[in-house]
């Protein structure tokens, strides 16, 4: 195969050693077939044998290098997801994902991108997820995949855009509105704001494995629905706790309803009356501002 070109030969090459199913395989795959029609047993015609080591063991080096590279860069994903499973369980599961679904990307920043996908993908049964462990809530599995979620999202709004370099809307600027238009105003949300509902409240949990030390045990917490917004202010992100209102009528703002809409939704899903919520929007749209939620509105 000495005809191949260099930029052939790398092509090979990646095609093998990344293969999820390993280098016989790989060797043998669609892709490295097409620039180099190869059997498993034909490898020392591409890559010389060395006096200890084969082709195939020799090619095995680099595939196993490369594998433990993207299940480090994994681990540094969800740091908390691993703490709360332990190295062994989490390279585990780190490695299925990367065998169902192989890196695809030039870039690191999406290989996480389908992880929380691939754990409800994978989830076992609520029987199956307690048979090893009498104390864990049948419910252990989504508590996994909710805080895969939670730090994916974290690390996706953290390299995503920001609102470093644009005006965001604060409290002054809507005094000019008047009474009569203030339900019709449709407000811009800035594009860092990640709104998230869970079966578990794995931000305060996440919060509490971030703050403790080595020593202290956390325990995981109960199921209870809880919501969360995420933003980012100054390349830092932010995390704040929502109630169920707060979140219905978030979602409504960002989905493009206007206010009065938006209030009318969040009273109906949200469990709360009318009258309790208006009394509550001057204090949290307040707050919203401050967060710097908001980078524009208009009156329709």
């Amino acid at each position: 195969m000495s005809d191949l070109g260099l930029s052939d030969l790398q092509r090979w090459f990646q095609a093998v050693v990344t293969h999820p199913d390993g280098i016989s395989v790989g060797a043998e795959s669609e892709e490295a077939i097409a620039i180099a029609p190869l059997s498993r047993n034909e490898l020392e015609s591409m890559v010389t044998r060395s006096e200890k080591l084969s082709a195939q063991e020799r090619l095995s080096i680099y595939a196993q290098a490369y594998f433990a590279r993207l299940i480090e860069c994994l681990g540094e994903s969800f740091p908390v997801l691993k703490q709360t499973l332990g190295e062994e369980l989490f390279n585990g599961f780190a490695f299925g994902y990367l065998q169902q679904y192989p890196s695809r990307s030039y870039t690191l920043a999406r290989l996480a991108d389908k992880f929380a996908q691939f754990l409800h993908e994978t989830r076992p049964s609520n029987d199956e997820a307690t048979a090893d462990g009498e104390d864990l809530h049948p419910s252990w599995p989504d508590f996994l995949i909710d805080l895969a979620n939670l730090e994916w999202n974290i690390a996706d709004v953290f390299d995503g855009p920001g609102i470093e370099k644009i005006t965001t809307l604060n409290a002054e600027q809507l005094l000019d509105v008047t009474p009569e238009q203030w339900g019709a105003i449709r407000l811009q949300t800035a594009p860092c704001l990640r709104l998230m509902k869970t079966q578990f409240p794995v931000n305060g949990y996440f919060t509490a494995i971030r703050l403790a030390d080595n020593d202290t045990k956390v325990d995981p917490p109960s199921p209870e629905d809880s919501y969360v917004a995420l933003s980012r202010r100054e390349y830092i992100v932010r995390r704040h706790e929502l109630s169920r209102p707060q979140y219905e009528l978030l979602v409504a703002l960002q989905d493009g309803r206007t206010i009065a809409e938006a209030i009318e939704h969040a009273a109906l899903a949200g469990g709360m009356s009318d009258d309790d919520l208006i009394k509550n929007l001057p204090s949290w749209f307040g707050a919203w501002t401050r967060h710097q939620f908001f980078v524009s509105f208009e009156v329709t």
